[in-house]
């Protein structure tokens, strides 16, 4: 089971196969499994279990954003020593039991949360993303948390890039209240 579901099962798992709570408690205390956090279990010894696979299965709320897509799409050259991840505001509880792997909570109002939400393969696991566009108009929104160096790095790049869409940037812009301070920028280095 615990193969199956790509080397992490949850107790719902177990119980949905007809287990019972005790059974999965015994197969632990027997070492047959290992518990990673209450809920959540994998094989002794599972070293291959990778970040991403574990974003999935604790956070599957959670969007990947900021710094970390920005090094995803190539805007940054500086990889992340935390994930950054953007989640409701209401699940400020499943952060903070977070221990498996560093993270950068990015608490979203509902109304923004959605927009641009894409999924894309990080080490061959698929997760939720914010695309280019969303990824540039949170770095106008979080301005103050990113330095200047990968602010510009990330602009510019977004910018050279053959992939981006401006009519989304646009879009994107307008929703999040941030539409003249992106075109404004936007607008000089692309006809600069």
């Amino acid at each position: 089971m615990i193969i199956d579901n790509g080397g992490i099962a949850k107790t719902a798992d177990f119980t949905a196969a007809g287990m019972k709570n005790y059974e999965v408690a015994a197969l632990c205390k027997e070492g047959f499994i290992e518990r990673i956090r209450r809920g959540f279990y994998q094989l002794p010894n599972s070293n291959q279990i990778t970040e991403e696979q574990l974003i999935q299965e604790l956070l599957p709320q959670g969007i990947v954003c900021a710094e970390s897509a920005l090094f995803h799409y190539g805007y940054s050259d500086f990889a992340p020593r935390e994930w950054s991840i953007a989640v409701p505001r209401t699940a400020s509880r499943a952060i903070k039991k977070v221990e498996e792997f560093p993270i950068k909570a990015y608490y979203i109002q509902k109304d923004f949360l959605q927009i641009g939400k894409s999924i894309d393969n990080f080490n061959g696991v698929e997760l939720a993303v914010y695309d280019r566009e969303r990824t540039i108009c949170d770095c106008f929104k979080y301005r103050t948390k990113l330095d200047s160096e990968t602010f510009n790095k990330a602009v510019n790049a977004y910018a050279a890039d053959k992939n981006k869409n401006l009519a989304n940037l646009s879009k994107y812009a307008k929703e999040m209240k941030l539409y003249a301070k992106v075109m404004n920028l936007m607008e000089v280095l692309l006809n600069g």
